[in-house]
């Protein structure tokens, strides 16, 4: 018998208690939030359910880590928005790869 787990956690780390409401609160306050509180609430709602059948916390982990990142990048993306750099000219990467069904 080893004294090691049978299984290792999905993720590096689990967001804190109290992130979901944070960040909620936060998707709350941003301009988006009529595109992004629906969004977060029915990704939340289906891992909820996910966590429920597979008896882990691990997909609300996800949803969580997966929203902060969203939130993070977003100053990014609207300073490149905001620069007026023209982007008609890049190619669908699935145009490139091929449909990948």
């Amino acid at each position: 018998m080893s004294a090691q787990p049978d299984h290792t956690p999905a993720a590096p780390y689990a967001p804190a208690p109290g992130a979901a409401a944070e960040l909620l609160a936060r998707l709350r306050a941003d301009r988006r939030s009529e595109q992004w509180v629906p969004a977060f609430e029915r990704d939340w709602a289906k891992a909820l359910e996910d966590a429920r059948h597979a008896f882990s916390l691990t997909p609300l982990h996800e949803v969580v880590r997966t929203w902060q990142l969203r939130v993070a990048a977003a100053p990014a993306v609207d300073a490149f928005m905001d620069s007026g750099r023209d982007e008609s000219d890049f190619v669908d990467l699935d145009d490139v790869l091929g449909g990948r069904r």
